[in-house]
Protein backbone atom coordinates (compact mmCIF):
# COMPACT_ATOMS: atom_id res chain seq x y z
CA UNK A 1 0.00 0.00 0.00
CA UNK A 2 1.16 3.43 -0.68
CA UNK A 3 1.35 5.49 2.51
CA UNK A 4 2.20 8.80 3.42
CA UNK A 5 3.43 10.39 6.97
CA UNK A 6 2.88 13.95 7.86
CA UNK A 7 5.13 14.69 10.41
CA UNK A 8 8.50 12.67 10.94
CA UNK A 9 9.27 12.98 14.97
CA UNK A 10 9.29 10.39 17.02
CA UNK A 11 5.61 8.63 15.96
CA UNK A 12 5.83 9.37 12.55
CA UNK A 13 9.35 8.10 11.83
CA UNK A 14 8.96 4.92 13.69
CA UNK A 15 5.45 4.58 12.11
CA UNK A 16 6.81 5.08 8.66
CA UNK A 17 9.88 2.59 9.07
CA UNK A 18 7.79 0.32 10.69
CA UNK A 19 5.29 -0.13 8.03
CA UNK A 20 7.56 0.16 5.26
CA UNK A 21 9.79 -3.00 7.37
CA UNK A 22 6.61 -5.25 6.80
CA UNK A 23 6.19 -4.11 3.01
CA UNK A 24 4.73 -0.88 2.45
CA UNK A 25 6.10 1.62 -0.01
CA UNK A 26 6.41 4.90 2.53
CA UNK A 27 6.75 8.62 2.18
CA UNK A 28 7.64 10.60 5.21
CA UNK A 29 7.21 14.22 4.93
CA UNK A 30 8.02 16.99 7.48
CA UNK A 31 8.00 20.80 7.04
CA UNK A 32 11.44 20.98 8.74
CA UNK A 33 13.51 21.13 5.79
CA UNK A 34 16.89 20.29 7.75
CA UNK A 35 15.01 17.24 9.38
CA UNK A 36 14.42 16.14 5.86
CA UNK A 37 18.10 16.64 4.80
CA UNK A 38 19.35 14.91 7.33
CA UNK A 39 16.88 12.13 6.79
CA UNK A 40 17.75 11.65 2.96
CA UNK A 41 21.24 11.60 3.80
CA UNK A 42 20.78 8.62 6.37
CA UNK A 43 21.06 10.46 9.45
CA UNK A 44 18.29 9.75 11.82
CA UNK A 45 17.52 13.09 14.10
CA UNK A 46 16.23 10.65 17.24
CA UNK A 47 17.82 8.17 19.43
CA UNK A 48 15.49 4.95 19.69
CA UNK A 49 16.70 1.37 19.13
CA UNK A 50 16.60 -0.20 16.27
CA UNK A 51 14.90 2.80 14.30
CA UNK A 52 18.45 3.06 12.72
CA UNK A 53 18.70 0.38 11.40
CA UNK A 54 14.92 -0.08 10.11
CA UNK A 55 15.35 3.56 8.33
CA UNK A 56 18.80 2.78 6.86
CA UNK A 57 17.13 -0.90 5.44
CA UNK A 58 14.21 0.21 4.15
CA UNK A 59 15.45 3.33 2.59
CA UNK A 60 17.82 1.21 0.64
CA UNK A 61 15.08 -1.12 -0.02
CA UNK A 62 13.11 2.04 -1.92
CA UNK A 63 10.28 1.54 0.68
CA UNK A 64 10.93 4.79 2.69
CA UNK A 65 11.44 8.14 1.19
CA UNK A 66 11.15 11.60 2.50
CA UNK A 67 10.41 15.01 1.56
CA UNK A 68 9.19 18.10 2.16
CA UNK A 69 6.22 18.71 -0.17
CA UNK A 70 3.19 17.78 1.50
CA UNK A 71 2.18 17.83 -2.17
CA UNK A 72 4.08 15.25 -3.36
CA UNK A 73 2.91 12.99 -0.17
CA UNK A 74 -0.89 13.58 -0.85
CA UNK A 75 -0.36 13.08 -4.87
CA UNK A 76 1.89 10.04 -4.37
CA UNK A 77 -0.15 7.88 -1.57
CA UNK A 78 -3.52 6.87 -0.88
CA UNK A 79 -3.59 6.05 3.21
CA UNK A 80 -2.36 9.72 4.67
CA UNK A 81 -1.00 9.67 8.89
CA UNK A 82 -0.94 12.96 10.55
CA UNK A 83 1.47 12.62 13.28
CA UNK A 84 2.08 16.41 14.36
CA UNK A 85 2.46 17.11 17.92
CA UNK A 86 -0.38 18.33 20.04
CA UNK A 87 1.28 20.01 23.11
CA UNK A 88 -0.35 21.13 26.05
CA UNK A 89 -1.78 24.76 25.61
CA UNK A 90 -1.39 26.95 29.28
CA UNK A 91 -5.26 25.71 30.06
CA UNK A 92 -4.11 21.93 30.36
CA UNK A 93 -5.95 21.04 26.55
CA UNK A 94 -4.35 20.01 23.46
CA UNK A 95 -3.09 22.55 20.92
CA UNK A 96 -4.45 21.03 18.01
CA UNK A 97 -3.26 24.37 15.84
CA UNK A 98 -1.00 21.54 13.67
CA UNK A 99 -3.61 18.99 12.85
CA UNK A 100 -6.43 22.00 11.79
CA UNK A 101 -3.59 23.32 9.48
CA UNK A 102 -2.32 19.77 8.15
CA UNK A 103 -6.27 18.51 7.73
CA UNK A 104 -6.91 22.24 5.88
CA UNK A 105 -4.00 21.62 3.66
CA UNK A 106 -4.52 18.17 2.69
CA UNK A 107 -8.05 19.48 1.94
CA UNK A 108 -6.29 22.05 -0.36
CA UNK A 109 -5.05 19.18 -1.91
CA UNK A 110 -7.20 16.35 -2.73
CA UNK A 111 -7.92 15.52 -6.10
CA UNK A 112 -9.09 11.69 -5.45
CA UNK A 113 -10.71 9.94 -2.15
CA UNK A 114 -8.22 9.42 0.05
CA UNK A 115 -7.77 7.97 3.89
CA UNK A 116 -6.59 10.49 6.81
CA UNK A 117 -5.52 8.61 9.27
CA UNK A 118 -4.92 10.19 12.89
CA UNK A 119 -2.25 9.43 14.31
CA UNK A 120 -1.35 12.47 16.85
CA UNK A 121 -2.72 12.02 20.28
CA UNK A 122 -5.88 13.73 20.16
CA UNK A 123 -9.31 14.24 21.87
CA UNK A 124 -12.23 13.09 21.78
CA UNK A 125 -14.58 14.53 18.76
CA UNK A 126 -10.87 15.53 17.35
CA UNK A 127 -11.98 13.37 14.71
CA UNK A 128 -15.26 14.90 13.68
CA UNK A 129 -13.17 18.35 13.24
CA UNK A 130 -10.75 17.01 11.22
CA UNK A 131 -13.38 15.70 8.80
CA UNK A 132 -14.89 19.25 8.36
CA UNK A 133 -11.77 20.99 7.56
CA UNK A 134 -10.72 18.93 5.00
CA UNK A 135 -14.27 19.07 3.55
CA UNK A 136 -14.37 22.88 3.75
CA UNK A 137 -10.82 23.15 1.93
CA UNK A 138 -11.62 20.33 -0.76
CA UNK A 139 -15.26 21.09 -1.53
CA UNK A 140 -15.19 17.20 -1.14
CA UNK A 141 -17.05 14.23 1.23
CA UNK A 142 -15.55 11.02 -0.40
CA UNK A 143 -12.96 10.44 2.07
CA UNK A 144 -12.22 8.52 5.07
CA UNK A 145 -11.03 9.77 8.42
CA UNK A 146 -9.58 6.89 10.95
CA UNK A 147 -8.35 7.01 14.11
CA UNK A 148 -5.34 4.97 15.09
CA UNK A 149 -3.62 6.29 18.00
CA UNK A 150 0.01 4.79 18.95
CA UNK A 151 1.02 2.92 22.28
CA UNK A 152 4.77 3.54 22.00
CA UNK A 153 7.01 3.49 24.71
CA UNK A 154 9.74 5.60 23.75
CA UNK A 155 12.98 3.58 24.33
CA UNK A 156 10.97 0.65 22.70
CA UNK A 157 8.82 2.44 20.13
CA UNK A 158 10.01 -0.11 17.46
CA UNK A 159 8.95 -3.20 19.55
CA UNK A 160 6.01 -1.69 20.64
CA UNK A 161 5.00 -0.78 16.68
CA UNK A 162 5.63 -4.35 14.89
CA UNK A 163 4.87 -6.23 18.43
CA UNK A 164 2.12 -4.67 19.85
CA UNK A 165 -0.75 -5.55 22.57
CA UNK A 166 -3.53 -4.73 20.39
CA UNK A 167 -4.37 -2.42 17.57
CA UNK A 168 -7.21 0.27 17.67
CA UNK A 169 -8.68 1.73 14.56
CA UNK A 170 -11.53 3.97 14.38
CA UNK A 171 -13.25 3.74 11.42
CA UNK A 172 -16.57 6.08 9.96
CA UNK A 173 -17.77 3.35 7.59
CA UNK A 174 -15.96 -0.41 6.30
CA UNK A 175 -14.32 1.03 3.46
CA UNK A 176 -11.86 2.41 6.16
CA UNK A 177 -11.93 -0.55 7.99
CA UNK A 178 -10.84 -2.73 5.38
CA UNK A 179 -8.28 -0.46 4.35
CA UNK A 180 -6.20 -0.45 7.63
CA UNK A 181 -7.46 -4.32 8.22
CA UNK A 182 -5.48 -4.68 5.28
CA UNK A 183 -2.38 -2.16 5.90
CA UNK A 184 -2.24 -4.22 9.37
CA UNK A 185 -2.25 -8.01 8.18
CA UNK A 186 1.53 -8.35 8.34
CA UNK A 187 1.27 -7.16 11.83
CA UNK A 188 -1.65 -8.41 13.07
CA UNK A 189 -0.71 -12.16 11.70
CA UNK A 190 2.70 -11.66 12.60
CA UNK A 191 4.18 -13.03 8.87
CA UNK A 192 6.72 -10.23 8.16
CA UNK A 193 10.49 -11.38 7.86
CA UNK A 194 11.33 -10.23 11.42
CA UNK A 195 8.08 -11.63 13.41
CA UNK A 196 8.91 -15.44 11.74
CA UNK A 197 12.36 -14.98 12.55
CA UNK A 198 11.33 -14.16 16.44
CA UNK A 199 11.91 -16.21 19.00
CA UNK A 200 9.17 -17.08 20.43
CA UNK A 201 6.94 -16.45 18.08
CA UNK A 202 4.04 -13.43 19.02
CA UNK A 203 0.55 -14.77 18.37
CA UNK A 204 -1.61 -13.12 16.09
CA UNK A 205 -2.20 -9.60 17.22
CA UNK A 206 -5.86 -8.31 18.13
CA UNK A 207 -6.92 -5.64 15.97
CA UNK A 208 -9.94 -3.91 17.58
CA UNK A 209 -12.83 -2.07 15.57
CA UNK A 210 -14.57 0.94 16.83
CA UNK A 211 -15.82 3.97 16.39
CA UNK A 212 -13.72 7.09 15.59
CA UNK A 213 -14.72 8.58 19.14
CA UNK A 214 -14.30 5.62 21.20
CA UNK A 215 -10.87 5.31 19.56
CA UNK A 216 -9.95 8.53 20.59
CA UNK A 217 -11.21 8.00 24.06
CA UNK A 218 -8.84 4.85 24.35
CA UNK A 219 -5.87 6.47 24.02
CA UNK A 220 -6.14 8.82 26.98
CA UNK A 221 -8.27 6.43 28.95
CA UNK A 222 -4.84 3.96 28.57
CA UNK A 223 -2.56 6.62 29.30
CA UNK A 224 -4.43 8.36 32.41
CA UNK A 225 -4.74 4.77 33.81
CA UNK A 226 -1.08 4.06 33.48
CA UNK A 227 -0.06 7.47 34.93
CA UNK A 228 -2.77 6.50 37.46
CA UNK A 229 -0.25 3.78 38.75
CA UNK A 230 2.76 5.34 38.73
CA UNK A 231 1.32 7.94 41.17
CA UNK A 232 -0.37 5.48 43.31
CA UNK A 233 2.95 3.55 43.65
CA UNK A 234 4.80 6.82 44.45
CA UNK A 235 2.18 7.97 47.24
CA UNK A 236 2.14 4.18 48.60
CA UNK A 237 6.44 4.56 49.08
CA UNK A 238 5.46 7.80 51.36
CA UNK A 239 3.67 6.05 53.17
CA UNK A 240 6.19 2.90 53.16
CA UNK A 241 8.79 5.49 54.33
CA UNK A 242 6.35 6.62 57.16
CA UNK A 243 5.74 2.85 58.19
CA UNK A 244 9.48 1.87 57.89
CA UNK A 245 8.64 -0.93 55.60
CA UNK A 246 10.03 -1.18 51.90
CA UNK A 247 7.85 -0.62 48.65
CA UNK A 248 9.82 -2.55 46.68
CA UNK A 249 8.39 -5.70 48.85
CA UNK A 250 5.26 -3.90 48.53
CA UNK A 251 4.99 -3.34 44.85
CA UNK A 252 6.17 -7.41 44.47
CA UNK A 253 3.17 -8.21 46.57
CA UNK A 254 0.66 -5.91 44.61
CA UNK A 255 2.16 -7.25 41.56
CA UNK A 256 1.76 -10.89 41.78
CA UNK A 257 -2.01 -10.10 41.79
CA UNK A 258 -3.25 -11.15 38.14
CA UNK A 259 -5.34 -8.47 38.35
CA UNK A 260 -2.75 -5.55 39.08
CA UNK A 261 -0.08 -6.85 37.34
CA UNK A 262 3.53 -5.54 37.95
CA UNK A 263 3.75 -2.92 34.96
CA UNK A 264 3.79 0.95 36.21
CA UNK A 265 4.76 -0.20 39.86
CA UNK A 266 8.06 1.35 40.34
CA UNK A 267 8.64 3.97 42.39
CA UNK A 268 10.61 7.19 41.62
CA UNK A 269 11.08 10.38 40.70
CA UNK A 270 7.58 10.26 38.67
CA UNK A 271 6.22 10.08 35.36
CA UNK A 272 7.97 12.31 32.71
CA UNK A 273 8.00 12.34 29.15
CA UNK A 274 6.04 13.42 26.13
CA UNK A 275 2.86 11.65 26.40
CA UNK A 276 1.96 10.96 30.18
CA UNK A 277 1.88 14.96 31.11
CA UNK A 278 0.58 16.57 28.07
CA UNK A 279 -2.45 13.44 27.76
CA UNK A 280 -3.43 13.21 31.27
CA UNK A 281 -3.80 16.99 31.58
CA UNK A 282 -5.35 17.26 27.99
CA UNK A 283 -7.70 14.88 28.99
CA UNK A 284 -8.74 16.15 32.47
CA UNK A 285 -9.64 19.49 30.49
CA UNK A 286 -11.89 17.49 28.08
CA UNK A 287 -13.92 16.00 31.07
CA UNK A 288 -14.57 19.34 32.63
CA UNK A 289 -15.99 20.23 29.11
CA UNK A 290 -17.93 17.16 28.65
CA UNK A 291 -19.41 18.16 32.16
CA UNK A 292 -17.48 15.76 34.30
CA UNK A 293 -14.98 16.58 36.87
CA UNK A 294 -12.45 13.66 37.44
CA UNK A 295 -10.88 14.82 40.00
CA UNK A 296 -8.69 11.58 40.17
CA UNK A 297 -6.92 12.89 37.45
CA UNK A 298 -5.96 15.82 39.32
CA UNK A 299 -4.72 14.29 42.17
CA UNK A 300 -2.47 11.81 39.97
CA UNK A 301 -0.80 15.01 38.55
CA UNK A 302 -0.12 16.20 41.89
CA UNK A 303 1.19 13.28 43.42
CA UNK A 304 3.35 13.36 40.57
CA UNK A 305 4.60 16.89 41.09
CA UNK A 306 5.28 16.05 44.90
CA UNK A 307 7.36 13.00 43.51
CA UNK A 308 10.38 15.48 42.49
CA UNK A 309 9.50 17.57 45.13
CA UNK A 310 10.42 14.88 47.61
CA UNK A 311 13.49 14.07 45.66
CA UNK A 312 15.00 17.93 45.86
CA UNK A 313 14.09 17.69 49.83
CA UNK A 314 15.92 14.31 50.43
CA UNK A 315 19.32 16.05 48.77
CA UNK A 316 18.26 18.97 51.20
CA UNK A 317 18.22 16.86 54.14
CA UNK A 318 21.53 15.12 53.79
CA UNK A 319 23.18 18.39 52.57
CA UNK A 320 21.41 21.03 55.49
CA UNK A 321 22.26 23.99 53.17
CA UNK A 322 22.60 23.63 48.93
CA UNK A 323 23.97 27.20 48.46
CA UNK A 324 27.62 26.37 46.67
CA UNK A 325 27.55 22.76 47.05
CA UNK A 326 28.17 20.68 44.06
CA UNK A 327 25.67 17.96 42.84
CA UNK A 328 26.77 14.95 40.55
CA UNK A 329 22.96 14.03 38.65
CA UNK A 330 23.41 11.08 36.57
CA UNK A 331 20.31 10.26 33.95
CA UNK A 332 18.86 13.18 32.40
CA UNK A 333 15.92 11.84 30.14
CA UNK A 334 13.05 11.09 30.95
CA UNK A 335 13.56 7.22 30.90
CA UNK A 336 16.56 5.11 29.71
CA UNK A 337 16.97 4.25 26.24
CA UNK A 338 15.98 7.23 24.63
CA UNK A 339 17.53 11.40 24.63
CA UNK A 340 13.77 12.68 24.64
CA UNK A 341 13.83 15.56 27.50
CA UNK A 342 10.16 16.67 27.59
CA UNK A 343 8.46 16.90 30.74
CA UNK A 344 11.61 14.41 32.46
CA UNK A 345 11.91 15.20 35.84
CA UNK A 346 15.67 15.83 35.80
CA UNK A 347 14.56 19.35 34.43
CA UNK A 348 12.43 20.10 37.71
CA UNK A 349 14.56 18.11 39.76
CA UNK A 350 17.54 20.05 38.68
CA UNK A 351 16.07 23.82 38.37
CA UNK A 352 15.06 23.36 42.11
CA UNK A 353 18.22 22.25 43.65
CA UNK A 354 20.01 25.56 41.36
CA UNK A 355 17.28 27.83 42.94
CA UNK A 356 18.35 26.65 46.35
CA UNK A 357 22.13 27.14 45.08
CA UNK A 358 23.23 24.39 43.94
CA UNK A 359 25.97 23.74 41.26
CA UNK A 360 24.98 20.96 39.08
CA UNK A 361 27.73 18.57 36.94
CA UNK A 362 25.65 16.31 34.78
CA UNK A 363 26.09 13.28 32.76
CA UNK A 364 23.66 11.06 30.46
CA UNK A 365 24.33 8.55 28.02
CA UNK A 366 22.49 10.18 24.41
CA UNK A 367 20.35 12.72 26.36
CA UNK A 368 22.95 15.99 26.88
CA UNK A 369 22.59 17.71 23.71
CA UNK A 370 19.34 17.47 23.88
CA UNK A 371 19.14 18.77 27.63
CA UNK A 372 20.81 21.84 26.70
CA UNK A 373 17.74 23.26 25.47
CA UNK A 374 15.99 22.56 28.36
CA UNK A 375 18.39 23.25 31.34
CA UNK A 376 21.18 26.10 31.79
CA UNK A 377 24.46 26.91 34.29
CA UNK A 378 24.57 22.93 34.32
CA UNK A 379 28.22 21.32 33.59
CA UNK A 380 28.25 18.58 31.27
CA UNK A 381 29.99 15.21 31.53
CA UNK A 382 32.02 12.69 29.85
CA UNK A 383 31.03 9.85 32.58
CA UNK A 384 29.35 9.26 35.98
CA UNK A 385 32.93 9.96 37.42
CA UNK A 386 34.05 12.91 35.96
CA UNK A 387 30.28 14.09 37.24
CA UNK A 388 31.04 13.16 40.55
CA UNK A 389 34.46 14.76 40.87
CA UNK A 390 33.87 17.12 44.02
CA UNK A 391 30.56 16.49 44.61
CA UNK A 392 28.65 16.93 47.48
CA UNK A 393 26.05 14.56 46.70
CA UNK A 394 25.25 12.14 44.13
CA UNK A 395 21.67 12.24 42.20
CA UNK A 396 21.18 9.30 39.69
CA UNK A 397 17.74 10.60 37.84
CA UNK A 398 17.07 8.31 34.58
CA UNK A 399 18.24 3.86 35.32
CA UNK A 400 20.23 3.70 32.34
CA UNK A 401 21.73 0.30 32.90
CA UNK A 402 25.23 1.11 33.01
CA UNK A 403 24.44 2.92 36.25
CA UNK A 404 23.59 -0.60 37.53
CA UNK A 405 27.45 -1.44 37.40
CA UNK A 406 29.67 1.76 38.41
CA UNK A 407 32.53 1.32 40.09
CA UNK A 408 31.46 2.56 43.54
CA UNK A 409 35.11 2.75 44.95
CA UNK A 410 36.07 5.34 42.44
CA UNK A 411 32.90 7.01 42.49
CA UNK A 412 33.15 7.35 45.93
CA UNK A 413 36.73 8.49 45.90
CA UNK A 414 35.64 10.73 43.20
CA UNK A 415 33.10 12.65 45.68
CA UNK A 416 33.91 15.41 48.23
CA UNK A 417 31.20 13.80 50.54
CA UNK A 418 29.85 10.02 50.07
CA UNK A 419 25.80 11.51 49.87
CA UNK A 420 24.30 9.33 46.99
CA UNK A 421 20.40 9.88 46.10
CA UNK A 422 18.43 7.13 44.59
CA UNK A 423 15.49 8.83 42.91
CA UNK A 424 14.99 5.62 40.65
CA UNK A 425 15.82 2.86 42.91
CA UNK A 426 18.13 1.61 40.76
CA UNK A 427 21.38 1.07 42.70
CA UNK A 428 21.93 -2.03 45.24
CA UNK A 429 21.87 -0.43 48.69
CA UNK A 430 23.46 -3.04 50.35
CA UNK A 431 26.23 -2.30 47.86
CA UNK A 432 26.11 1.42 48.28
CA UNK A 433 26.07 1.16 51.80
CA UNK A 434 29.16 -1.33 51.84
CA UNK A 435 31.34 1.67 49.61
CA UNK A 436 30.72 3.70 52.41
CA UNK A 437 27.82 5.86 51.08
CA UNK A 438 25.12 7.59 52.93
CA UNK A 439 22.43 6.13 50.57
CA UNK A 440 18.77 7.36 50.57
CA UNK A 441 16.23 5.94 47.93
CA UNK A 442 12.58 6.13 47.57
CA UNK A 443 10.25 4.13 50.10
CA UNK A 444 13.05 2.09 51.20
CA UNK A 445 13.87 1.75 55.13
CA UNK A 446 17.31 4.35 55.43
CA UNK A 447 19.92 2.73 57.38
CA UNK A 448 23.46 4.39 57.92
CA UNK A 449 26.53 3.72 55.65
CA UNK A 450 28.58 0.75 56.58
CA UNK A 451 31.90 1.34 58.96
CA UNK A 452 34.78 -0.49 57.15
CA UNK A 453 34.99 -3.94 58.44
CA UNK A 454 31.08 -3.67 59.98
CA UNK A 455 28.22 -5.39 58.71
CA UNK A 456 25.53 -3.44 57.21
CA UNK A 457 23.15 -4.45 58.93
CA UNK A 458 25.12 -4.22 62.40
Amino acid sequence: MKVGIIGSGHVGLVAGACLAEIGHSLLCTDSDEAKIRQLTAGTVPIYEPGLEDLVHRNAAAGRLGFTSSLAETVRATDILFICVGTPTSETGEANLYYVDSVATEIGALLTSPKIIVDKSTVPVRTGANVRRAVERSSGRSDFEVVSNPEFLREGSAVEDFLFPDRIVVGVESERGAAAMRELYRPIVEQSFELARRRVPRLPSVPLIVTTVSSAELIKHAANSFLALKISYINALASVCELAGADVEEVAEGLGLDRRIGKAFLKAGAGYGGYCLPKDIAAFHQICRELGYDFRLLREVMEINRTAKQRIVQKVADALWVLRGKTIAVLGLAFKPNTDDMRAAPSIDIIRALQEQGALIRAYDPHAMETAKAHLSDVTYCRSPYEAAEGAHALVLLTEWEEFRDLDLERLRRAMRLPVAVDGRNALDPERMREAGFDYECVGRPRRPAARRGESPHA
